[in-house]
């Protein structure tokens, strides 16, 4: 709509318009929202004098939309729900609410966790847009370093940043039931796993500065999604160390199966959390970052059965 051009129907006369309706008539309605009778009736008037329409037709004692009433009856309560809700967006800036929280995750991040902790996130503050951005190694470190996010979780903490320990994570190598790995007869060694493919998860920063860990293999797939590895594995095409808590599901079921080494099958990392900037971090980000420590304590104990 031009800047030079005004409604010709206030808020306020659509709201009177949708408590009459609501309430069945002027009287219910003046009294559920502590007007006078001849004020809403007023209000209805001029709306229908400004539209050139007539919205309620009084029958016995019961106001009743008119075929245009009902079609105006359903747009008007999205102008006022969205003129509400712009008063809360409002009322958030007026608090220094962040309207918009910018975060990097990496994807040993179990990512069912994640969306559950962004749900209940976005329960306490609806007006808080969040951009996601799946990282890995230092695909996420370069993006803080350039302050384009204000939390980082990640396995690599940034020179010049402090990461809060998160929670640990073990990395074991699987493969599928059916991988030649699995039927040696006896422990694995390094040496036979660089005669088979391993899948391996690319650095997402754009100077690829970190490597995932490769064995030299003679075969090597390097994908850019932890999801996309799994699977692969999940179809026989390699093997890889992957963290316990994304494959849970498929270690109980078989779908993997860790595999019997002499030394390395597991491997260890600490996850951590870091701000851009702790101190200068708004209500929304603090909160995000709470759930996120509590979701990460939960999961590890869940995972040691403490």
């Amino acid at each position: 709509m031009p800047i030079n051009m005004a409604p010709k129907v206030t808020l306020e006369q659509w709201r009177a318009f949708q408590a009459v309706v609501e309430y069945g008539g002027y009287a219910q309605a003046a009294q559920a929202i502590h007007k006078t009778q001849s004020t809403l009736s007023y209000a209805v008037q001029k709306l229908e004098q400004s539209l050139g329409l007539q919205v309620l037709e009084v029958i016995g004692r019961k106001a009743q939309l008119t075929a245009a009433g009902e079609v105006l009856l359903r747009r008007s309560r999205q102008v006022l729900e969205g003129a509400l809700s712009l008063e809360q967006v409002a009322a958030s800036l007026s608090r220094g609410i962040e309207p918009r929280l910018d975060l990097a995750i990496d994807v040993v991040f179990p990512y069912d966790e994640l969306l559950c902790v962004l749900a209940q996130f976005s329960d306490s503050f609806p007006d808080t847009r969040i951009e996601l951005v799946e990282s890995v190694l230092s695909g996420g470190h370069d993006l803080l370093l350039a302050g384009l996010v204000d939390v980082l979780v990640s396995t690599v903490v940034p020179p010049g940043f402090v990461g809060e320990p998160l929670m640990r994570l073990e990395f074991v190598c699987v493969t599928c039931p059916e991988h030649p790995l699995q039927t040696l007869q006896r422990s694995a060694t390094l040496q036979d796993l660089k005669q088979y493919r391993q899948m391996v998860t690319r650095d997402s920063g754009p100077q690829r500065r970190f490597s995932a860990p490769w064995l030299e293999a003679e075969q090597r797939w390097t994908v850019s999604n932890l999801t996309t590895s799994i699977r692969a594995i999940k179809q026989g095409l390699g093997f890889a160390w992957v963290p316990r808590l994304q494959i849970q599901d498929e270690l109980r079921s078989g779908a993997l199966l860790p595999l019997d080494m002499e030394e390395g099958g597991l491997r260890y990392g600490e996850l951590y959390l870091v701000y851009k900037d702790k101190d200068g971090a708004g209500p929304a980000t603090r909160y995000l970052t709470d759930l996120l420590q509590a979701s990460c304590e939960r999961m590890q104990k869940a995972y040691t059965g403490e």
